[in-house]
């Protein structure tokens, strides 16, 4: 009969301890985490200098079609078209490989940010693992979480723990 009471004891413990549930706040943790703010700066920097280099082609285009209009006002109408379609054909294959310049580096891009959301996931499975959440649920824009008390949000540890502090318990 005690070891019956004793087992009955124990499983009403064990039903009365509640769970830990936690939530993160994803615009604020993403826009915290300086892995992330490093992808963009880098991006930003590639994206100026790509701008930069497509202006430079354009002036530079622009001008020899500028020179070719001069020069064509002395040529035969034939010759001057055949200049003028060449000067096209070149303007056209420096769009093409500007367009493939453009999309390789928003495809890097894309793909450092990816790392970056993969990193912060298992950051998060990793934090509430180790801390004994049973849920950590995502909040901020598009989040799941529509309501949650302060003592909830684990945004600051999981911040932490990914910009290599120590998680705040």
């Amino acid at each position: 009969m005690k070891k019956w009471i004793g087992f009955m004891t124990f499983l009403l413990l064990a039903s009365c301890q509640q769970e830990k549930i936690g939530y993160v706040d994803n615009v604020k943790l993403m826009d915290g985490y300086k892995k992330k703010q490093e992808v963009e700066a880098s991006f930003q920097l590639k994206s100026e200098a790509f701008t930069r280099k497509r202006d430079s082609i354009s002036q530079a285009f622009q001008f020899e079609a500028q020179q070719l209009q001069t020069a064509t006002e002395s040529m035969p109408k034939d010759r001057a078209q055949e200049a003028f379609a060449v000067l096209q054909q070149k303007g056209q294959m420096m769009g093409q490989q500007l367009q493939q310049e453009e999309q390789q580096i928003q495809q890097m891009g894309q793909m450092k940010m990816d790392s970056v959301v993969t990193e912060v996931r298992e950051t998060i499975q990793e934090y509430g693992a180790a801390n004994g959440y049973r849920f950590i649920f995502t909040g901020g824009e598009g989040g799941s979480v529509l309501y949650g008390d302060d003592a909830s949000d684990v945004t600051e540890q999981v911040l932490s723990q990914l910009n290599g502090g120590l998680a705040k318990q």
